[in-house]
Protein backbone atom coordinates (compact mmCIF):
# COMPACT_ATOMS: atom_id res chain seq x y z
CA UNK A 1 0.00 0.00 0.00
CA UNK A 2 1.23 3.48 -0.83
CA UNK A 3 1.12 6.49 1.46
CA UNK A 4 0.22 9.32 -0.92
CA UNK A 5 0.80 12.91 0.25
CA UNK A 6 -1.77 15.42 -0.96
CA UNK A 7 -0.87 18.80 -2.44
CA UNK A 8 -4.09 20.76 -2.81
CA UNK A 9 -3.73 24.10 -4.61
CA UNK A 10 -6.04 27.05 -4.08
CA UNK A 11 -5.16 30.61 -4.92
CA UNK A 12 -1.68 29.47 -5.89
CA UNK A 13 -1.03 28.13 -2.39
CA UNK A 14 -0.88 24.70 -0.79
CA UNK A 15 -3.96 24.39 1.44
CA UNK A 16 -6.20 21.90 3.19
CA UNK A 17 -9.95 22.28 3.41
CA UNK A 18 -12.38 20.88 5.98
CA UNK A 19 -14.96 18.62 4.31
CA UNK A 20 -14.18 20.34 1.01
CA UNK A 21 -15.55 23.71 2.14
CA UNK A 22 -13.82 26.55 0.32
CA UNK A 23 -14.30 28.93 3.24
CA UNK A 24 -12.62 26.58 5.71
CA UNK A 25 -9.04 26.44 4.52
CA UNK A 26 -5.66 26.31 6.18
CA UNK A 27 -2.67 27.52 4.17
CA UNK A 28 0.37 25.31 4.68
CA UNK A 29 2.69 26.77 2.06
CA UNK A 30 2.88 29.63 -0.41
CA UNK A 31 4.89 27.35 -2.71
CA UNK A 32 3.09 24.14 -3.81
CA UNK A 33 6.04 23.18 -6.00
CA UNK A 34 8.42 23.26 -3.04
CA UNK A 35 5.91 21.26 -0.99
CA UNK A 36 5.68 18.56 -3.65
CA UNK A 37 9.49 18.47 -3.81
CA UNK A 38 9.52 17.97 -0.03
CA UNK A 39 7.39 14.84 -0.32
CA UNK A 40 9.58 13.71 -3.20
CA UNK A 41 12.63 14.06 -0.93
CA UNK A 42 10.78 12.08 1.75
CA UNK A 43 10.66 9.22 -0.79
CA UNK A 44 6.95 9.31 -1.51
CA UNK A 45 6.15 6.94 -4.38
CA UNK A 46 3.17 8.92 -5.61
CA UNK A 47 1.90 12.46 -4.96
CA UNK A 48 -1.73 13.52 -5.26
CA UNK A 49 -2.10 17.04 -6.71
CA UNK A 50 -5.47 18.77 -6.94
CA UNK A 51 -6.40 22.10 -8.51
CA UNK A 52 -9.10 23.08 -6.00
CA UNK A 53 -9.90 26.27 -7.87
CA UNK A 54 -10.38 24.15 -10.96
CA UNK A 55 -12.69 21.78 -9.10
CA UNK A 56 -14.91 24.67 -8.01
CA UNK A 57 -14.76 26.59 -11.32
CA UNK A 58 -14.93 23.64 -13.70
CA UNK A 59 -11.80 24.67 -15.63
CA UNK A 60 -8.09 24.37 -14.78
CA UNK A 61 -6.82 27.39 -12.85
CA UNK A 62 -3.44 26.25 -11.51
CA UNK A 63 -2.27 24.22 -14.51
CA UNK A 64 1.06 26.05 -14.78
CA UNK A 65 1.89 25.28 -11.15
CA UNK A 66 0.92 21.66 -11.63
CA UNK A 67 3.15 21.36 -14.70
CA UNK A 68 6.00 22.82 -12.63
CA UNK A 69 5.36 20.18 -9.97
CA UNK A 70 5.50 17.41 -12.57
CA UNK A 71 8.67 18.80 -14.13
CA UNK A 72 10.42 19.18 -10.78
CA UNK A 73 9.43 15.81 -9.29
CA UNK A 74 11.15 12.48 -9.72
CA UNK A 75 8.09 10.51 -8.55
CA UNK A 76 4.71 9.85 -10.12
CA UNK A 77 2.16 12.66 -9.94
CA UNK A 78 -1.58 12.08 -10.21
CA UNK A 79 -3.60 15.18 -11.07
CA UNK A 80 -7.21 16.18 -10.51
CA UNK A 81 -9.46 19.23 -10.32
CA UNK A 82 -11.45 20.89 -13.10
CA UNK A 83 -10.63 18.29 -15.76
CA UNK A 84 -13.68 18.26 -18.02
CA UNK A 85 -12.36 17.79 -21.58
CA UNK A 86 -9.86 15.75 -23.60
CA UNK A 87 -7.62 18.75 -24.27
CA UNK A 88 -6.96 19.24 -20.58
CA UNK A 89 -6.21 15.54 -20.15
CA UNK A 90 -3.83 15.70 -23.11
CA UNK A 91 -2.05 18.71 -21.61
CA UNK A 92 -1.40 16.94 -18.32
CA UNK A 93 -0.48 13.60 -19.89
CA UNK A 94 1.98 15.25 -22.27
CA UNK A 95 3.45 17.15 -19.31
CA UNK A 96 4.19 13.78 -17.73
CA UNK A 97 1.32 13.16 -15.32
CA UNK A 98 1.18 9.55 -14.18
CA UNK A 99 -2.60 9.56 -13.94
CA UNK A 100 -5.36 12.09 -14.55
CA UNK A 101 -8.38 12.06 -12.25
CA UNK A 102 -11.89 12.71 -13.49
CA UNK A 103 -14.50 13.72 -10.93
CA UNK A 104 -17.62 15.73 -11.69
CA UNK A 105 -17.56 14.95 -15.41
CA UNK A 106 -17.55 11.21 -14.67
CA UNK A 107 -20.88 11.50 -12.87
CA UNK A 108 -22.47 13.94 -15.30
CA UNK A 109 -21.21 12.36 -18.54
CA UNK A 110 -20.11 8.73 -18.12
CA UNK A 111 -19.58 8.36 -21.88
CA UNK A 112 -16.82 10.95 -21.64
CA UNK A 113 -14.98 8.53 -19.33
CA UNK A 114 -15.21 5.84 -22.00
CA UNK A 115 -13.82 8.25 -24.60
CA UNK A 116 -11.00 9.39 -22.30
CA UNK A 117 -10.00 5.83 -21.41
CA UNK A 118 -9.89 4.91 -25.10
CA UNK A 119 -7.79 7.98 -25.96
CA UNK A 120 -5.47 7.66 -22.95
CA UNK A 121 -5.25 3.98 -21.91
CA UNK A 122 -4.21 3.32 -18.28
CA UNK A 123 -4.05 7.07 -17.60
CA UNK A 124 -7.58 7.73 -16.35
CA UNK A 125 -8.67 7.41 -12.75
CA UNK A 126 -12.07 8.39 -11.43
CA UNK A 127 -12.45 10.19 -8.14
CA UNK A 128 -15.72 9.33 -6.44
CA UNK A 129 -16.49 11.49 -3.45
CA UNK A 130 -19.40 10.47 -1.26
CA UNK A 131 -21.46 11.99 1.50
CA UNK A 132 -23.77 9.47 3.24
CA UNK A 133 -23.06 7.07 0.39
CA UNK A 134 -24.21 9.48 -2.34
CA UNK A 135 -21.92 10.98 -5.00
CA UNK A 136 -20.87 14.60 -4.45
CA UNK A 137 -19.78 16.78 -7.38
CA UNK A 138 -18.71 20.35 -8.26
CA UNK A 139 -15.96 20.45 -5.65
CA UNK A 140 -18.36 18.70 -3.21
CA UNK A 141 -20.82 21.61 -3.39
CA UNK A 142 -23.60 19.41 -4.84
CA UNK A 143 -24.70 15.94 -3.71
CA UNK A 144 -26.44 13.76 -6.30
CA UNK A 145 -28.94 10.95 -5.75
CA UNK A 146 -26.54 8.36 -7.18
CA UNK A 147 -24.84 5.84 -4.93
CA UNK A 148 -21.05 5.73 -5.10
CA UNK A 149 -20.99 1.98 -5.76
CA UNK A 150 -23.54 2.32 -8.56
CA UNK A 151 -21.41 4.90 -10.37
CA UNK A 152 -18.27 2.81 -9.92
CA UNK A 153 -19.90 -0.28 -11.39
CA UNK A 154 -21.07 1.77 -14.37
CA UNK A 155 -17.63 3.22 -15.07
CA UNK A 156 -15.40 0.23 -14.34
CA UNK A 157 -16.03 -1.58 -17.68
CA UNK A 158 -15.03 1.57 -19.55
CA UNK A 159 -11.35 0.97 -18.78
CA UNK A 160 -10.58 3.18 -15.79
CA UNK A 161 -7.20 2.47 -14.21
CA UNK A 162 -8.55 2.86 -10.68
CA UNK A 163 -10.80 4.77 -8.32
CA UNK A 164 -10.11 7.29 -5.59
CA UNK A 165 -12.82 7.04 -2.96
CA UNK A 166 -13.30 9.88 -0.49
CA UNK A 167 -15.75 9.94 2.38
CA UNK A 168 -16.36 13.69 2.59
CA UNK A 169 -17.73 13.55 6.12
CA UNK A 170 -14.28 12.48 7.33
CA UNK A 171 -12.09 14.63 5.08
CA UNK A 172 -9.98 17.10 7.04
CA UNK A 173 -11.77 16.17 10.27
CA UNK A 174 -8.96 14.02 11.74
CA UNK A 175 -11.57 11.53 12.98
CA UNK A 176 -10.26 8.43 11.27
CA UNK A 177 -11.38 6.94 7.96
CA UNK A 178 -14.79 5.32 7.55
CA UNK A 179 -13.53 1.75 7.22
CA UNK A 180 -16.96 0.24 6.53
CA UNK A 181 -17.69 2.77 3.79
CA UNK A 182 -14.31 2.17 2.14
CA UNK A 183 -14.73 -1.60 2.39
CA UNK A 184 -18.19 -1.50 0.84
CA UNK A 185 -16.94 0.62 -2.04
CA UNK A 186 -13.76 -1.36 -2.71
CA UNK A 187 -15.56 -4.69 -2.60
CA UNK A 188 -18.05 -3.47 -5.21
CA UNK A 189 -15.35 -3.22 -7.92
CA UNK A 190 -12.40 -5.25 -9.17
CA UNK A 191 -10.33 -2.17 -10.07
CA UNK A 192 -7.72 -0.86 -7.59
CA UNK A 193 -8.97 1.70 -5.07
CA UNK A 194 -7.15 4.54 -3.31
CA UNK A 195 -8.80 5.63 -0.07
CA UNK A 196 -8.96 9.24 1.09
CA UNK A 197 -10.37 11.16 4.03
CA UNK A 198 -9.99 11.11 7.79
CA UNK A 199 -6.55 9.60 8.38
CA UNK A 200 -5.15 11.19 11.55
CA UNK A 201 -2.83 8.65 13.20
CA UNK A 202 -0.83 5.51 12.50
CA UNK A 203 -3.62 3.37 13.92
CA UNK A 204 -5.84 4.56 11.06
CA UNK A 205 -3.30 3.24 8.58
CA UNK A 206 -3.19 -0.08 10.42
CA UNK A 207 -6.97 -0.30 10.05
CA UNK A 208 -6.75 0.48 6.35
CA UNK A 209 -4.16 -2.25 5.89
CA UNK A 210 -6.90 -4.76 6.68
CA UNK A 211 -8.53 -3.73 3.39
CA UNK A 212 -5.61 -4.80 1.17
CA UNK A 213 -7.53 -7.93 0.27
CA UNK A 214 -10.43 -5.77 -0.90
CA UNK A 215 -8.22 -4.02 -3.46
CA UNK A 216 -7.27 -0.87 -1.51
CA UNK A 217 -3.76 -0.16 -2.80
CA UNK A 218 -3.09 3.29 -1.40
CA UNK A 219 -4.24 6.04 0.93
CA UNK A 220 -4.09 9.79 0.40
CA UNK A 221 -3.01 11.69 3.50
CA UNK A 222 -3.18 15.47 3.81
CA UNK A 223 -3.87 17.34 7.03
CA UNK A 224 -2.28 14.69 9.28
CA UNK A 225 1.04 15.03 7.45
CA UNK A 226 0.97 18.82 7.43
CA UNK A 227 0.02 19.03 11.10
CA UNK A 228 2.67 16.39 11.84
CA UNK A 229 0.31 14.08 13.67
CA UNK A 230 1.69 11.47 11.26
CA UNK A 231 5.33 11.26 10.25
CA UNK A 232 5.56 10.25 6.60
CA UNK A 233 8.55 7.94 6.95
CA UNK A 234 7.02 6.19 9.96
CA UNK A 235 3.79 5.73 8.03
CA UNK A 236 5.54 4.29 5.01
CA UNK A 237 7.59 1.96 7.24
CA UNK A 238 4.39 0.69 8.86
CA UNK A 239 2.97 -0.07 5.44
CA UNK A 240 6.18 -1.66 4.15
CA UNK A 241 6.47 -3.86 7.26
CA UNK A 242 3.00 -5.21 6.49
CA UNK A 243 3.56 -5.68 2.79
CA UNK A 244 3.66 -9.45 2.97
Amino acid sequence: MKIIPAVDIKGGKCVRLVQGKADQETVYSDDPVAMACHWDEQNARLIHVVDLDGAFDGVPVNADLIRDIIYNSSVDIQVGGGIRNLKTIETYVHAGAYRVILGTIAQKDPEFVREACKEFPEKIMVGIDARDGKVAIQGWVEVSDQKAETLAKLLEPMGVAGFIFTDISRDGMMQGPNIDSIRNFASSVNTPVIASGGVSQLEDLSNLLTLKGEGVEGVIVGKALYDKSIDFKSAQKLVDDNAG
